[in-house]
């Protein structure tokens, strides 16, 4: 399970685009400006949906940005290499992505008023998408079967780490002024959560400007979208065939999980988050 993984202070990082010395540079040297906007997840939580909601509350629904501007330079990742480098010298206010754990995010960002949106995901659901898409990614470690998948998500063995290590960790912001929780669920769920997004950014959309976002950010036009996709980097990223954006729904775990390992799951859960109020867990 060693050889697979970019290492950085004990958490694994994908093969790509990700070396110990940027990840040591951004931690102790990246500057977050006030007017920043972080979006913050573990992987397969629904960044890029995300990101795509943002960016479209920004433009009050028009989606030419959208169409126009990959999604990886929209909202650069901080700790990849190359995100780094688009984001330190880059002006004015940044949206930017990242996956990382608390203990490895810049130290500037607790010294700022930089708004921070973090969205969580029912992990059953985040260990089936990931099941999905690293089978056909290009730069984490293979796995023989869903059993052993499973119990690599359990262990923290795949890129950025543990996924209870990461949420344990992001929860200790809650209830901070420019830190806002919201969940895929909920966002699935609701268009309020799109008017919760707009309030904390200190954005007003008139109803047509709302509805645009709610279209334009919809699971089917994203999934259209090549700038949105990650079909521009198919042969970078992912395998032929591979695609980012696979269902976009909430339960699909119980169409893969046994009873086994969906008891085993729950148990788990409860012992590593037992200290965390079931309230900020807002799924089955």
């Amino acid at each position: 399970m060693s050889d697979g993984y970019v290492w950085f202070e004990g958490v694994p990082f994908p093969t790509k685009g990700f070396t110990p010395e940027v990840l040591r540079e951004v931690r102790e040297s990246f500057v977050f400006k006030d007017e920043d906007v972080l979006i913050l997840t573990y992987p397969k939580s629904g960044t890029n949906w995300l990101i795509e909601i943002v960016c479209l509350v920004y433009s009050k629904g028009d989606p030419k940005r959208i169409q126009s501007v990959p999604i990886w330079e929209r909202s650069p990742w901080v700790e990849a290499e190359c995100g780094y480098n688009a984001l330190k010298d880059k002006e004015g206010p940044r949206l930017i992505s990242t996956h990382l754990p608390i203990q490895l995010i810049p130290k500037s960002l607790f010294n700022s008023k930089a708004k921070v949106i973090y969205l969580i995901r029912n992990p059953r659901d985040v260990l089936m998408s990931g099941y999905f898409f690293y089978g056909v990614s290009s730069f984490a470690e293979k796995f023989e079967s869903l059993e052993e998948y499973f119990e690599w998500f359990i262990k923290g063995n795949l890129p950025y780490g543990s996924w209870f290590d990461h949420t344990h960790g992001w929860m200790s912001m809650r209830g901070k002024e420019n830190f806002l929780i919201l969940s895929y669920e909920e966002l699935k769920r609701d268009t309020r959560s799109i008017i919760e997004i707009c309030q904390f950014l200190g954005k007003k959309l008139e109803p047509e400007e709302l509805n645009s976002v709610l279209k334009n950010s919809s699971f089917q036009v994203m999934k259209e979208n090549k700038m949105s996709n990650y079909s521009l980097l198919q042969d970078q990223c992912l395998s032929k065939n591979g695609i980012l954006l696979r269902k976009g729904i909430s339960g699909d775990w119980k169409n893969y999980f046994t009873v086994t390992q969906a008891e085993a799951f729950d148990k788990i859960f409860q012992e590593k988050m037992a200290d965390l109020p079931q309230e900020l867990f807002p799924w089955e």
